[in-house]
């Protein structure tokens, strides 16, 4: 039993001594920086599957800047999957520019997704978005002002970052998208293209006075007009197209007016023929009237030979009118 006592303590005594000469290094610098952090509380981050140096390293940055943080909230915000350096110099960064920044809030926008440290540094040093962004379908916003001149603008804006409104605010791009959407309005309601080239800064006015960052993570400073060229005549471009489109109607129309008026003129042609016809029909029904009235006895044979000469009377008549017509000297 005295060996087995004497195993069991040299095995702890090894066991303690194997940890102590794995996190002597970072006790040593933990303490030499002022943050109490033991060997045991060490050993136990390493069971929980935390990086000991990344904790101890935090720690130590925050304590030089005269920043306070347990370190049971730095291990849960290491296992959330959040990154502790960036959270500490965003932390740091804030508390040397006064500005209002807790560690609960980093956490926030660095578990949220969001650069913590970057929006930090956009807060003291304002950045400059290009609208339309840079390498975008589009390189131009254009807009058509109301006597139908298109204008291409491209403007830059800047913006610093919203802390209190990171989490949950609108990103860059709806910036974008609303500054865009302000220039297209403002060209839209002057009345010429000349009054926004003379002026191009109350395209700048106009879309600051719709306050286009509400409820984004960003303030607008200031938007400037970088450049501003003359496009097409879209006015006079719409105008020939409409003028086209009702050439095109009134052909349309014109060809049906055409169409009825040839089917008219066949349906008259085939009444006339239909006429010529009937008159055929009746005139053939007269020898017949005739010989039922010879039958009858209403006329005689010499009554039958008197209108028979001035049927032929009037043949001859009509030939000779005809003659008379072909043989008339035209005049030159």
């Amino acid at each position: 039993m005295e060996f087995i006592i004497i195993g069991f303590i040299g095995i702890v005594c090894l066991f303690i001594f194997t940890v102590i000469i794995r996190y002597i290094n970072l006790w040593i610098q933990a303490m030499a920086s002022g943050v109490p952090i033991g060997i045991p509380s060490l050993f136990m981050m390493q069971l929980r599957k935390i990086n000991p140096r990344v904790i101890v390293s935090a720690q130590i940055m925050a304590a030089k800047a005269g920043i306070s943080i347990p370190t049971n909230q730095l291990e849960a915000h290491y296992l959330a999957g959040g990154n502790i350096e960036r959270v500490i110099r965003a932390l740091i960064a804030a508390d040397k520019a006064e500005i209002a920044l807790s560690f609960t809030r980093a956490v926030a926008i660095d578990l949220a997704g969001r650069d913590v440290l970057e929006a930090v540094k956009t807060s003291v040093n304002p950045k400059v978005i290009d609208c339309p962004k840079a390498g975008g379908t589009k390189s131009t916003i254009d807009a058509i002002a109301k006597d139908g001149i298109q204008l291409k603008v491209t403007a830059r804006v800047t913006v610093r970052t919203n802390i209190d409104r990171l989490v949950g605010g609108a990103t860059e791009d709806t910036i974008i998208a609303r500054v865009g959407e302000g220039i297209v309005t403002s060209i839209g309601s002057a009345e010429r293209h000349t009054e926004v080239l003379e002026n191009p800064d109350i395209i700048s006015k106009r879309v600051l006075e719709r306050g286009l960052d509400t409820g984004s993570s960003y303030e607008i400073l200031s938007i400037d007009i970088a450049d501003v060229d003359v496009g097409e005549n879209i006015g006079a471009k719409l105008q020939t197209e409409q003028a086209q489109a009702d050439m095109r109607i009134a052909q349309a129309k014109a060809e049906e007016r055409r169409a009825m008026a040839i089917a008219a003129e066949q349906e008259n042609s085939a009444m006339i023929y239909e006429m010529r016809a009937k008159v055929v029909e009746a005139e053939a029904q007269i020898p017949l009237a005739v010989a039922e009235a010879l039958r009858a006895g209403n006329i005689g044979i010499m009554d039958y030979y008197n209108m028979k000469n001035v049927m032929a009377d009037t043949d001859m008549r009509a030939s000779i009118a005809k003659t008379g017509q072909t043989d008339k000297p035209t005049k030159k």
